[in-house]
């Protein structure tokens, strides 16, 4: 049911080591044969190349994991649920302007009862038919009034309460970048891996681990922000 894959880094480094096996997941080694995407950003602009191709057999995808070096990235392989049928428009990952930035997201789970929600003065409209582009654009409208002083932690305070919110109605796990934090919420499945060497610090989060190092995962509904290769926030919401 999709995969995910997020880098942040503290400095550019190239990514086919984790892009390589995450390829691969696309039709490949796992079942999400509908389309694949990769956000990467330089200098603050984001650039979004994607395909309602299978990942595992795209010359692009593969020319583009060889070369891609970036310092922040979030990349998709789908298996189409909702609606379920490939297409472009209905590719992850997604991107709109909220806040005077570009905000990139990429889902892995069901959560259709999310289309049927309103927002008041909706920000952000859907491209596509997919619940996933449903819930970037509900999250978007929700938390601009907070991000309008985005060193203030109160619109990490509302996302996490809204992503609470939105897992119960299925499963969503998520990355979400404004071009400066990589956001990862783990519903129910999601890995983390540090690494820490004389190529610098980064972490990267994968829906499956892509090597056989010591990847943590996230405990059940639990929201990281991470900058420049380091977890600089944490927040779980526990049911009861």
């Amino acid at each position: 049911m999709c995969e995910l894959l997020g880098f942040s880094g503290d400095r550019e480094q190239n990514l086919s080591r984790w892009l390589t096996p995450f390829r691969s997941r696309g039709g490949g080694s796992a079942d999400n044969p509908d389309g694949w995407g990769v956000a990467a950003w330089r200098d603050g602009v984001a650039t979004l190349v994607k395909s309602a191709e299978p990942g595992f057999s795209s010359t692009q995808f593969a020319d583009l994991a060889n070369t891609l070096r970036t310092r922040l990235a979030i990349a998709h392989v789908r298996k189409a649920r909702h609606p379920p049928i490939p297409g472009m428009l209905n590719t992850h990952p997604f991107i709109h302007a909220c806040c005077k930035r570009e905000w990139v997201f990429a889902h892995n789970g069901m959560v259709p009862e999310i289309i049927e929600w309103q927002s008041t003065g909706a920000l952000c409209h859907p491209d596509g038919e997919t619940d996933s582009e449903y819930a970037f654009c509900h999250l978007l409208s929700e938390i601009a009034e907070a991000y309008e002083n985005p060193l203030q932690p109160a619109w990490i305070d509302r996302l996490a309460a809204l992503s609470e919110r939105i897992s119960i109605l299925g499963k969503f796990n998520f990355l979400l970048s404004d071009g400066q934090e990589l956001i990862a919420y783990g519903h129910d499945r999601l890995h983390q891996l540090d690494i820490d060497d004389s190529d610098g610090r980064r972490i990267v989060i994968a829906t499956e681990p892509l090597s056989e190092a010591s990847w943590r995962p996230f405990s059940p509904r639990e929201l990281r922000v991470y900058r420049d290769g380091r977890m600089i926030a944490c927040q779980n919401h526990k049911r009861t």
